[in-house]
């Protein structure tokens, strides 16, 4: 019997999050086919911190896909030191480390987000 992309996703979301400690805000992303929202949560308090989207009306880049998820990436971790947050827990919610996601985690850290 096939295991359904879904089912195949929660498996590894638990497998990422059971690595956490709680010691460091989490940094979780999210991806639609058409747009990218990343977060930075700080789940001891279970509130988020930041926030940075590619449906925000501020959201000027324009390209494709993994272009707008660079840019949410670099105003994520600009807005992460507003917050004086320097050092995060990567959670990548169960997507594969390529792509948008990764060119999302890649623009966070050159940006100084630390993870």
């Amino acid at each position: 019997m096939a295991i359904s992309k879904q089912y195949r996703r929660e498996r590894i979301k638990m497998r990422i999050r059971k690595k956490d400690t709680g010691l460091l805000p989490r940094l979780s992303v999210f991806r639609s086919n058409k747009e990218i929202y990343a977060q930075i949560i700080n789940d001891s308090e279970k509130k988020t911190l930041v926030v940075a989207s590619s449906k925000e009306k501020t959201f000027e880049a324009s390209g494709t896909k993994t272009e707008k998820a660079k840019a949410v990436g670099t105003i994520l971790a600009e807005r992460a030191k507003e917050a004086k947050i320097g050092q995060v827990f990567f959670d990548r919610n169960g997507y594969l480390y390529h792509g948008r996601v990764k060119a999302l985690a890649d623009a966070a850290r050159e940006a100084g987000l630390i993870f």
